[in-house]
């Protein structure tokens, strides 16, 4: 099976940015340029097999009302559940 990436638009810019704390969070700020606003719901995937890389895409209005849907929220707890199994048997066990 062959990977394919496609990319439809390209940015012109290229910034190198820092990767900061706020809360809890790792955050990268996005430039103004890139056309993404203070409130803007986005989604955020890190593509599968290489290293470094995500997508950010900007959701409708329409797909923000419903947030996530069962098979998305379904992977997201898996993967919550892998990552932290310890932490979380831990916590059960006190």
């Amino acid at each position: 099976m062959t990977n394919q990436i496609l990319c439809t638009n390209i940015v012109s810019t290229m910034q190198i940015q820092t990767i900061f704390q706020a809360g809890n969070s790792d955050v990268v700020a996005l430039a103004r340029e890139l056309g993404f606003r203070k409130g803007d719901k986005v989604i955020v995937e890190k593509v599968p097999d290489i290293e470094g890389f995500i997508t950010v895409k900007k959701v409708s209005a329409k797909k923000t009302k419903n947030s996530a849907s069962g098979a998305e929220f379904k992977k997201w707890l898996d993967n919550v559940l892998k990552e932290d199994a310890e932490i979380l048997d831990e916590l059960a066990n006190r």
